[in-house]
């Protein structure tokens, strides 16, 4: 607009690139409105307002946003101050961590308690969290929570309410501070462990204690290999499920992450014996009726959880895919037998042993015809492309098996048919697994956070 404005001296100018208008707050005083030079280094611009309140020591001071999230503003993060930004004059990041460090160890639990609800609010800024770390704050917390039930058992007893409070504050503040990715999970030991894995059935009803347990156990699993070998010993997926049936879908969400955090870093061959501890817990029925029949939307996080235990899931089959068939392999072969064996025992002479080699060789080779196998003389060879390799005889025979009247009649229905109009069973089925595992995209890694595609009916 303002190249297209006629030249007159009368245009109002518009104002420098780096000066944002703001107002500061100071407890006790009124806003100061003051222009800020972005070009100007902070801490000038810190004592500048320091001195107009005559507070000495500028360089304990800092600058914070005054809107819910209370962040810092430093030199990284300051050009992101918006014209007309109310700002607040407060203690520095490092006075600050020093102060909380020291008020959460106070003797007063009235004190105590405030410290923790002002540090599980200050640890989501990244810079106070750098300095409470520094100064050991972590361990300080862990501490706090391997020691906190022995020596709060009395305090407990009174005031259950406000001892509640207080580990929810302390894991919170943990969880906010090891959210920026400053320090590595690999450094927590195995009380503190089992101390989060008690949580998850001692808490069950305090929902705030619980959704923290679950958030710490998850991160445990998925960021280090030795944490979640500790967490597996520690929790079980029975210990897990009766939170899955209960209402809050925040915490169904959070024990679903969990239970997928789990099945994502097992070692393979643990991962299919987790898979059939799931089956027989009947975990996707227990979601079915208790997440997505229940009487609310889903939201994405909770979308994201499911899709990513479908994917797992379904990869579980990869291996089966991927496998050729192998000719000389007498158990793969007697499958295609009892393929056969199902569909034209009926018919067949009751003592298989009877008539010449020749004979029974040209009477299965005219039956594996009829099961419509491209390769009549020796169907194994219809096995050997990968995908979908052995999984497609896996689901021949359990259809063969569980629908045996259904199985029958298709491959009776194709054997008279028309050459034309034939739907081969044998070719049909080996077709149909390969269309479903491309579809369900069987052996790739789930998507990025935002992926949710899942499939209700795969509950």
């Amino acid at each position: 607009p303002f190249l297209l404005a006629p030249k007159s001296s009368s245009v109002a100018m518009p104002p420098p690139a780096d000066i944002v208008k703001v107002a500061i707050e100071w407890p006790g005083a009124f806003p100061k409105l003051m222009e800020i030079d972005q070009k100007k280094p902070l801490s000038s611009i810190i004592k500048e307002v320091c001195d107009g309140w005559s507070l000495a020591n500028h360089d304990q001071f800092a600058l914070q946003h005054a809107d819910s999230s209370n962040f810092y503003i430093t030199e990284k993060n300051r050009n992101e101050i918006k014209n007309g930004a109310i700002l607040r004059l407060t203690t520095s990041p490092a006075q600050n961590a020093q102060q909380l460090h020291e008020r959460i160890q106070s003797s007063s639990m009235d004190a105590k308690l405030e410290a923790l609800k002002d540090l599980a609010n200050y640890s989501r800024d990244v810079t106070f969290a750098q300095e409470f770390i520094n100064l050991d704050g972590i361990s300080l917390l862990t501490q706090m929570v391997e020691s906190g039930t022995e020596r709060y058992q009395k305090l407990q007893k009174i005031m259950k309410p406000c001892f509640g409070d207080m580990l929810s504050f302390t894991l919170t503040a943990f969880v906010e501070l090891m959210d920026h990715g400053i320090v590595s999970w690999d450094t927590f030991s195995v009380a503190f462990i089992k101390k989060i894995a008690s949580y998850v059935n001692k808490f069950a009803s305090d929902i705030s204690i619980l959704q923290r347990s679950l958030a710490i156990l998850e991160s445990m699993v998925l960021n280090s290999h030795d944490l979640y070998q500790k967490v597996a010993q520690e929790i079980t997926i029975g210990q897990l499920i009766p939170h899955l049936q209960g209402t809050d879908q925040e915490i169904q969400t959070y024990t679903i992450a969990v239970i997928n955090a789990l099945f994502l870093k097992a070692p393979d061959d643990k991962r299919q014996e987790m898979a059939n501890i799931l089956a027989q817990k009947q975990l996707r029925s227990i979601i079915l009726t208790h997440v997505i029949r229940a009487q609310r939307a889903i939201n994405n996080e909770m979308a994201h959880q499911l899709y990513v235990l479908q994917v797992l899931t379904f990869n579980l089959l990869e291996d089966r895919m991927m496998t050729k068939m192998d000719p000389q392999d007498q158990a793969q072969r007697d499958i295609i037998f009892e393929l056969r064996r199902i569909a034209f025992d009926a018919e067949s002479e009751p003592n298989n042993s009877s008539g010449s080699m020749e004979k029974r060789k040209s009477m299965y080779t005219r039956d594996y015809k009829k099961l419509g196998f491209i390769n009549h003389v020796n169907p194994a060879m219809d096995f050997t492309q990968t995908p979908p390799g052995m999984l497609a005889l896996d689901n021949m025979l359990y259809f063969a098996k569980h629908h045996q009247d259904a199985y029958i009649r298709i491959v009776l229905e194709n054997s008279s048919r028309e050459d034309k109009h034939e739907c081969p069973f044998g070719r049909s089925s080996i077709e149909l697994t390969k269309t479903l595992c491309e579809i369900l995209k069987v052996g790739e890694l789930p998507q990025s956070h935002h992926c949710s595609d899942f499939f209700p009916y795969f509950f």
